[in-house]
């Protein structure tokens, strides 16, 4: 356990979300902190009941309105993917009194509790997602020098308690993850070929998604491989980032590129067990831009965003490793694995806001430096775990 409670930045979210909306939705992946955060911060407020309890949930299957009628609220129902029946007895209570910041209901498996929350709680319940600590949730005294980071992630125990063994607690994350999360998703009948298929896909993280390469070499079919994608981005493992569409260029690549969630994970599962050797080896620049990716992705969650995030490649050759659609503008996010920045790490965003003109917005070179400088007129680098400060004016 951790001995002393970290407070996140999701939490003053929750609490505009309370003060609004008669339930609270907070999904995300296994062990990000969501019923810790529930509890410190809603414990003297809300009583909590998990419906991972196996008596708990047979209670909550076999009599729903008996189970709502024992836990009034205010309650949290912790893990509500279990019994997703309830939803609709959820619903029937909220219609007979809309008073906001009734329920809270949190669940590890974002897709399929989506869906039943659209069918049941469609304008009632906010959706809000909490993932790994960001960088800048992470007190001074606990930050890691840069291959350290990647190699432990943001799960919160493995990252704020350097005394865990590393190995141990992802390899216990990923045997829970396939016997949970993975058998009650979907019916995969060898967790063998599964976790291969895991395996490659951190592999790939960073890299444009080619399912039929993918299914070729976990020897599955392209229907199973689009499957078992789709059980881990249930599971909130990895996501995809789409290609720019409606761009100037008239050729652009359209497949998506594939992420993991986790820096620590994907190490883990690519067998890396030390930093230096990570960052040294031919991952570095992948596993370096699936961080980036999370700090972009955290800052706008944990304030309840859902902006369009996209990457650049057209054909002629020109990337841009994140783009950000918001307010009209397009804001780019270039990411290079080095300590050094130079004035050419800036050409391409420069290319870049060429081609847009008047629609490009703010531009950054994300990178491993101490801290900011100008590269180019327009273009910053800016240290990586700094990201969120550049996105915090784009909205």
């Amino acid at each position: 356990m951790i001995s002393k409670y970290l407070k996140r930045h999701l939490s003053a979210t929750v609490d505009r979300a309370l003060t609004t909306f008669p339930a609270v939705v907070i999904t995300g992946p296994r062990q990000t902190g969501k019923t810790t955060l529930l509890k410190e911060e809603y414990g003297a407020r809300f009583r909590h009941v998990s419906l991972e309890d196996p008596d708990v949930r047979a209670f909550a299957l076999s009599d729903p309105r008996g189970f709502l009628r024992t836990h009034p609220p205010p309650c949290v129902l912790d893990e509500i993917q279990h019994a997703p029946d309830l939803l609709s007895f959820v619903k029937t209570a909220i219609d007979e009194n809309r008073s906001p910041g009734q329920w809270m209901l949190t669940g590890s498996q974002s897709f399929p509790l989506m869906a039943r929350v659209s069918q049941s709680l469609a304008g009632q319940a906010a959706i809000l997602q909490l993932h790994g600590l960001s960088s800048v949730e992470v007190p001074p005294d606990l930050r890691l020098e840069t291959p350290i980071d990647l190699l432990r992630g943001s799960f919160p125990e493995p990252r704020l308690r350097l005394e865990v063994d590393l190995r141990l607690w992802m390899g216990s994350y990923l045997q829970t993850y396939l016997e949970r999360d993975v058998r009650q998703l979907t019916q995969v009948g060898d967790l063998v070929s599964f976790e291969v298929f895991l395996r490659l896909c951190a592999a790939r993280t960073a890299q444009l998604l080619r399912v039929d390469e993918l299914a070729r070499d976990a020897a599955v079919s392209a229907t199973t491989a689009r499957r078992w994608l789709s059980v881990l981005e249930a599971s909130s493992q990895f996501l995809r980032v789409p290609p720019y569409a409606r761009s100037p260029t008239k050729r652009m690549v359209k497949s998506p590129k594939l992420y993991a969630a986790d820096t620590g994970f994907a190490a883990f599962l690519t067998g890396h067990r030390d930093g230096d050797v990570l960052w040294n080896g031919p991952m570095k620049g992948a596993l370096f831009e699936t961080a980036v990716l999370g700090e972009i992705v955290k800052h706008f969650h944990n304030a309840g965003e859902l902006p369009g995030i996209f990457f650049w490649r057209s054909s002629d050759g020109l990337e841009i490793d994140f783009v950000i659609e918001a307010a009209g503008r397009l804001h780019g996010i270039e990411v290079k694995a080095s300590a050094t920045p130079v004035p050419s790490m800036a050409e391409p965003i420069l290319a870049w806001r060429r081609i847009l003109g008047g629609s490009a917005g703010k531009t950054i070179v994300a990178c491993d430096c101490a801290e900011a400088r100008r590269l180019a007129p327009e273009v910053d680098a800016v240290p990586w775990r700094e990201v969120a400060t550049f996105l915090s004016g784009v909205f």
